[in-house]
């Protein structure tokens, strides 16, 4: 059954999916770097290496997690039944990375901080990839995907808020950003309304797209055809270096703020706009698409945000300027993570005109790893630019404080121009409507 116009209720907490996966890592994108660094005392470039190491290791398993999917036949679907035990220990295991033993010594630390890490990603693998993989098969009408990105959008924002603005005053209220018990707090909190969004993920979602390609296949030759979908391998660098300069920024900015601004206070400004601009984005992004296309749509935005970028060094001296531009360049770059999310789900119907298969978990596991390790490498590199800058806490010198601006506003504009580089190859603009004519006219014919 497909072609569904989906309630309400459905939408909203497929968007609050996205929320319920992404506030504890958000909260750890942004604060877990500072918190090894500066409140634990690990070396940065430890830190960066078990950051790079870690999501590096997610190749292997987010391939076994999306070939399971593809697999799965169950009385919930295919998908829903990872949200259904992945809720509890997720939530468990975000509170259990920002408790590193005080006492411990720093051998120990360093292995308890990988190991908790590893097994938030791969939690956040064993949910995330069927979340969304889920998409195609709730509906295969376009409108209705992008209201479904709209809503993701949202879940992302509101993570992504609470994971960094209300972080801020929870800290302040246990003493500052060098006590342990904020960052504890805030963490558990999270991954209570972590656990909420997820139960309510698998209740009202249901699974209407679905084909009846056999529970077995083999796995190599599927993997060589997802490597020649065109829309797939777009997709994925489009996250991949998407989430690269997201993580970046996550990372970065509390730096930039504290060392280069000389103003703390805009960390609660400058991180939650990045949300803000994805929650208002949410709203006119759709309709916007729908009219441009999603090629012609993101080489525009992508194209504004890195002229805003640009400007953005000659005002450092005039705060509510600086913000200005700032959150004008985090708007135009908003609309593209709902592109995103939306490109994702057609990369499946580009799948099955090719090869009359949909393989959604495979080709959501693939797209699940650009993102994380596109956040990696954007967490890790800024690891590694503070080690190379000698950066030192306790005395910041003029050169690492360099190091931090220039890394901020130079990755930033490079990897907005590389998106642009990379989304002119999208091949389902134009094509779309006809591509769902020859899947159904085929399955018909079958």
């Amino acid at each position: 059954m497909s072609g569904n116009r989906l309630r309400l209720t459905e939408k909203l907490s497929y968007g609050f999916g996205d929320m319920g996966f992404s506030l504890p890592y958000n909260m750890a994108s942004g604060f877990l770097l500072l918190y090894y660094i500066n409140v634990v005392g690990l070396p940065a470039a430890v830190v960066g290496t078990i950051f790079l190491v870690a999501r590096l290791m997610d190749a292997v398993i987010d391939m076994a997690v999306g070939i399971a999917i593809d697999r799965t036949r169950s009385r919930w679907g295919r998908t829903r039944p990872y949200f259904l035990f992945t809720a509890v220990p997720y939530a468990l295991v975000s509170v259990a990375i920002f408790a590193v033993p005080g006492d411990w010594s720093q051998n120990a630390q360093i292995a308890y901080a990988f190991v908790t890490f590893k097994l938030l990603g791969i939690l956040m693998s064993i949910g995330s990839i069927p979340y969304t993989a889920l998409m195609p098969m709730m509906t295969d009408q376009r409108d209705e995907r992008l209201k479904l990105g709209g809503m993701r959008s949202i879940g992302t924002s509101v993570g992504v808020v609470l994971g960094t603005a209300a972080v801020q005053p929870i800290l302040a209220a246990y003493g500052g950003e060098k006590e342990p018990g904020g960052y504890l707090a805030a963490a558990a909190m999270f991954g209570a309304l972590s656990l909420i969004c997820i139960l309510s993920l698998f209740r009202n979602c249901k699974e209407r797209v679905v084909d009846d390609a056999p529970q077995r296949f083999a796995i190599l030759p599927e993997i060589g055809k997802m490597l020649r979908n065109r829309a797939w391998l777009v997709s994925f660098l489009f996250c991949l270096v998407y989430f690269v300069r997201f993580g970046g920024m996550m990372g970065i900015t509390a730096y930039f703020a504290i060392e280069v601004l000389r103003a703390p206070w805009m960390i609660g400004v400058m991180l939650p706009a990045v949300a803000g601009m994805l929650l208002l984005s949410a709203f006119f992004a759709p309709p916007i698409l729908a009219r441009t296309g999603i090629r012609k749509g993101c080489v525009i935005v992508l194209a504004i945000a890195a002229a805003l970028f640009a400007l953005l060094p000659m005002v450092e001296n005039q705060p509510t300027v600086f913000l200005a531009i700032y959150i004008a360049a985090c708007l135009a770059n908003s609309i593209t993570i709902t592109a995103a999310f939306t490109m994702i789900a057609e990369t499946v119907d580009y799948h099955e005109w090719l090869y009359a298969s949909r393989k959604e978990g495979l080709l959501s596991a693939g797209v699940s790893l650009a993102t994380k390790v596109g956040m990696a490498l954007g967490t890790a590199g800024i690891a590694f630019v503070l080690a190379a800058a000698g950066y030192d806490p306790e005395a910041v010198t003029d050169a690492a404080r360099e190091a931090i601006r220039w890394t901020y506003y130079g990755g930033v504009i490079a990897l907005l121009l590389a998106q642009i580089g990379i989304v002119l190859a999208w091949p389902m603009d134009g094509e779309h409507t006809r591509i769902r004519a020859d899947i159904v006219q085929r399955r018909l014919a079958t």
